[in-house]
This record gives C-alpha cells, sequence and structure tokens, in this order.
C-alpha cells in the first residue's frame, strides 16, 4: 500500500509541476500578445507595414509558446486528426451538387406556394367569419 500511496503521490507532483509550467507558459504568451498590442499603437507614427509584421511575427511566438504546453499539444493533435477526417469525407461532385441544389430550390417554391395558398385561405376565411367579406 505504502509503494502505491507513494507511486501517486509522485504521479500527483508530477503533473501539478507540469500543470504550473503550462500556466506559465501560457502567461508568457498573453503576455507576449499583450506586449506587440501596446507596441503597436506606441509606435503609432512607424510604418504600418512593419507594425502588421510585428504583431503577426508575436502571434507566431505567442502560439509557439502556447503549443508547448500540455492543452497546446491536445489542440495541435485534434486538429492534425481533423485534417485527416476531412480528407476521408467523400465530397460530391459538380453534377451531384447542382442537383441537389435544384431539388432544393424547387422544393422551397412549391412550399412557398402552398404557404401562400394556405395564407390566402385561411386570411379569407377569417375575413367571412368577421364580417368583412362581401
Amino acid at each position: 500500500m505504502r509503494s502505491l500511496n507513494s507511486k501517486f503521490m509522485s504521479t500527483k507532483a508530477a503533473v501539478e509541476h507540469g500543470s504550473s509550467w503550462d500556466t506559465a507558459k501560457l502567461a508568457v504568451a498573453v503576455a507576449v500578445l499583450v506586449g506587440s498590442l501596446v507596441a503597436f499603437y506606441y509606435f503609432a507614427d512607424a510604418s504600418k507595414l512593419l507594425r502588421v509584421v510585428g504583431m503577426i511575427a508575436a502571434v507566431g511566438v505567442a502560439i509557439g509558446i502556447a503549443l508547448q504546453t500540455d492543452k497546446g499539444r491536445q489542440i495541435s493533435a485534434f486538429l492534425r486528426d481533423s485534417q485527416v477526417e476531412v480528407r476521408k469525407v467523400v465530397w460530391p461532385t459538380r453534377q451531384e451538387t447542382t442537383q441537389v441544389t435544384l431539388v432544393v430550390i424547387g422544393v422551397v417554391i412549391v412550399f412557398a406556394f402552398l404557404l401562400w395558398g394556405l395564407d390566402w385561405v385561411l386570411g379569407a376565411l377569417i375575413q367571412t367569419l368577421i364580417g368583412r367579406g362581401a
């Protein structure tokens, strides 16, 4: 029991240690973003192109730092897996897309006429019931 407890404690300490490092890394990433935003407006008299390039570089650095955390690795793995799944999708051909689009347009038109007719019938019925119809 003692060895199991000590293993649990060492694992828990490692998780807490990693978590604190992750928090620090995320704080640095946010600081880089905030610093770049402040610099963007502080150097308002500098070239806009140079300021935008600096912002893009800072965002890249912040993303790079954030990807070094456990959560960042999970997000990166999710995005890679998503790309793999998108490649597996069987996309419709142009002809199939056109046919389905035409069917949808046809159904919308049919239902529009049905609703228009229902509205006209109910409107006439209500006018007759309240005595305004001639």
